[in-house]
């Protein structure tokens, strides 16, 4: 058999992107330097990919921010705001195309950024196009065919991915009076362009990535897919085509699909649950290649094996001839295990990032033709790896799991009677101002935390370092005017990574980064075992804060699917029980915060959405039912005149929200400047009772918004949402922004409250 992979991680195995685009932005660095950084990171993935043995290795995966971003910029669909930079002088296109990513302000201008999304069900994000009515749409450089000539130079032949031209317009929006959709002919000419340039280049293949099919789809968007592949296979030039899906199987469109003139398919085996049924139900033509997505994109646990192979040759018996492919690209994954020399060998020995999937595909399409693979001595290693238990279990810990009850997961009284209850111990003022979690980790603080990592300084040292820089933010926020006031989180790596290390049953690594968005990386903890609670985590820090202060401090925590969702977890047990183990020890630290004297609780579920099947049917069962249990259960046992928060981010959240609002929390904070606050209407059509804090500016833009600015969007707010039930706080934690503009742009915040008041 053949291999493929669907994409590579493009941040270098140490993060050499990030730090250079990052030396960028400070102009530390030319716009050359920034592109041989890229040239070397683009050069080494090939190499790697080559020495592995995979026969069909992506190129134009790699990006300096975003792969939707990169197609529109291909595609011209840049709006006026951003091209217009292009007037002031010093402008290059690549400032053009961060301000897309990331806004602009300075001498050329002030625009904010466009929206960003979370890409389906990971924590990558994506830059949401934007066609205004007028856009002229046109190839305005290509830059797959680049890309490919860049790997040809160096004699590798690369198949080259593009996001399809179904999911961009699906992901895309208008911004006038016509939908992106409506501009679908002039994008599939420029589609057919660059697929001409590519063939007369001397490409084989090309990848057209098109994971909008795994969603729910109407008869409308079918006929439109239909439209657009129709026309593109009409002018293909003998060029083959790998229409490749993943997050999910094509139960919507899998007889359109195998229908079209595509030479190859690619289905995803592991999140795809009827993808197996399908073939077998309706065939595959030999005519094609299927590719089939084994090995796992998104989990950094090993492949079996035995059972892999078993799937394979028993596809290969419905299906004819299989290329072994990657489930999904692997961005989702760390780089390497090279550099994890921290990490007990016999839980190692189960785990595969990047670099080791592709010795696992290569592996595997050896194994898959011998006529016995068990004898092999790769095979032989391999099930050794699943000898020992991965997990290390906790009888108590499953007996508490099973012990629950529903009285568990409800709180008393029911939310409208604690509001009143909440309102006369806190006597907040009407709009009241607050933040998410997190402020600026500045270099003293990521100095602080580097010197005890290392031994330099002990806990005493580190910890006294931590409480001067809470004391510190406190001062801050008051002398800013903040109602309610947060600790900073100047003691936590990362709002996962730190439960995580306080928490029994996770394991971590020491350079294992997977890109977020742009050059915002983390490095999810890998649950090995099951979860209990050591002992007190953030009782401390939190109380010292309180005591520097009059006003209410919040208690931050990281709710249980959030903590789930960014590791990586467990594939002995399921999600429920493990979402289960973690409440249960937020639920202690949450009880212990309130006892200490802590009045407000915010249990952030950031990434709630993340897990959620893509298609209706699965949510209830297979997700839904038991996340927001878990939330509920972290909480259910405080009192009523503690007030509970919780936060999300990034995500589309108007098909769930009235899920959302039986979380039962007090007040919710959402992500709402850069999708340009359109969960109002769905909040006011569903009659959403938690009390809201709608993000009012976007902290993930360096630019500071005015005080009109802001005022205006609260206006908006009010417009839509009793205000009453409104908060005033930015869109997501201040941890990735420099100090200065914080301050401002929270003092302009707190103003325009003060203005609506």
């Amino acid at each position: 058999m053949k291999t493929s992979v669907t994409g590579f991680p493009r941040i270098g195995k140490l993060r050499e992107l990030k730090f250079a685009e990052e030396k960028y932005f400070r102009k530390d660095i030319s716009e050359e330097d920034l592109f041989k950084v890229a040239s070397v990171l683009k050069k080494e993935h090939w190499e790697y990919m080559r020495d592995a043995g995979i026969d069909l290795i992506p190129s134009n995966d790699f990006s300096f921010y975003d792969n939707v971003l990169d197609t529109a910029f291909m595609l011209n669909v840049i709006p006026k705001r951003y091209s217009k930079l292009k007037e002031h002088a010093g402008i290059t296109d690549t400032d053009v195309y961060l301000a897309m990513a990331r806004g602009y302000q300075g001498e050329a201008g002030d625009v904010s950024a466009l929206a960003m999304k979370k890409w389906f069900n990971t924590n990558y994000h994506y830059i949401v196009p934007e066609f205004e009515d007028d856009a002229s749409v046109k190839v305005r450089e290509n830059k797959a065919l680049n890309e490919f000539n860049e790997a040809f130079s160096y004699g590798i032949k690369t198949k080259p991915c593009i996001i399809g031209p179904f999911t961009f317009l699906k992901l895309a929006k208008g911004t006038g009076t016509k939908s992106s959709f409506d501009f679908r002919d002039d994008v599939v000419n420029c589609y057919v362009q660059i697929i001409k340039e590519l063939k007369a280049a001397g490409a084989e293949w090309i990848q057209l990535d098109e994971p909008s099919l795994v969603c729910d789809l109407t008869d409308d968007e079918i006929k439109i897919f239909l439209h657009i592949y129709e026309k593109i296979v009409s002018e293909k030039d003998g060029i083959k085509i790998l229409l490749n899906t993943y997050f999910g199987d094509v139960r919507d469109c899998y007889r359109e699909l195998i229908s079209l003139d595509v030479e190859g398919i690619g289905l995803d085996l592991i999140e795809g649950k009827k993808s197996q049924e399908l073939i077998k139900s309706y065939g595959f033509p030999k005519d094609k290649l299927l590719f089939a997505g084994i090995i796992n994109g998104k989990n950094v646990r090993k492949c079996n094996y035995k059972r892999t192979i078993d799937t394979l040759v028993n596809i290969r018996e419905q299906a004819g001839e299989v290329v072994i492919s990657t489930s999904c690209s692997l961005l989702h994954v760390p780089y390497t295990l090279k550099y994890e020399d921290n990490i007990a060998e016999e839980i190692k020995n189960g785990m595969s990032f990047a670099l080791e999937k592709l010795d696992e595909l290569h592996e595997l399409a050896v194994l898959v033709e011998k006529n016995d693979p068990g004898i092999e001595p790769v095979y032989i290693k391999n099930g050794s790896a699943f000898e020992k238990s991965f997990a290390g279990n906790i009888q108590e810990v499953r007996a508490a799991v099973d012990a629950l009850t529903d009285d568990d997961f409800t709180r008393r009284p029911e939310r409208k009677a604690r509001e009143i209850i909440q309102r006369e111990r806190l006597g907040l003022p009407f709009l009241p101002t607050t933040t998410i979690g997190s402020f600026p980790q500045t270099a003293e603080v990521k100095a602080n935390r580097s010197a005890y990592r290392k031994g330099e300084i002990t806990k005493e040292e580190y910890d006294k370092n931590v409480y001067a820089f809470i004391r510190d933010c406190i001062k801050l926020q008051e002398e800013t005017g903040l109602d309610v006031l947060v600790h900073g989180e100047y003691e936590r790596n990362d709002m996962v990574e730190f439960f995580g290390e306080n928490l029994e049953g996770f394991t971590f690594t020491r350079k294992a980064w997977v890109q977020s968005y742009g050059t915002r990386c983390v490095k999810p903890p890998v649950i090995t075992g099951d979860i209990r609670r050591r002992g007190s985590i953030t009782r401390d820090y939190i109380k010292y804060a309180q005591d520097q202060t009059e006003k209410p401090v919040k208690g931050m925590l990281t709710g249980p699917v959030t903590i789930l969702n960014w590791s990586f977890p467990r594939e002995d047990i399921s999600l429920r029980d493990s979402a289960y183990q973690i409440a249960l020890a937020i639920r202690q630290e949450a009880e212990e915060l309130e006892a200490s004297g802590i009045g407000i609780i915010q249990i952030d579920e950031a990434a709630l959405r993340e897990k959620l099947p893509l298609r209706r049917e699965d949510r209830y069962s297979e997700y839904l039912d038991w996340a927001i249990k878990a939330f509920r259960l972290c909480h259910s046992g405080l009192k009523p005149d503690t007030q509970v928060h919780t936060h999300m981010c990034y995500s589309e959240f108007s098909d769930i929200i009235r899920d959302i609002d039986d979380m039962d929390a007090d007040v919710i904070s959402f992500e709402a400047s850069r999708s340009d606050l359109k969960i109002l209407e769905s909040l006011r059509e569903n009659d959403f009772q938690t009390q809201v804090g709608p993000g009012v500016y976007d902290i993930h833009s360096p630019r500071v918004p005015s005080v009109e600015e802001i005022r205006s969007a609260l206006g908006r707010i009010l417009e839509k949402t009793d205000k009453n039930k409104v908060w005033v706080n930015p869109d997501c934690g201040l941890k990735t922004r420099g100090t200065e503009e914080t301050v401002k742009s929270l003092k302009n915040m707190v103003e325009a409250a003060k203005k609506m008041r």
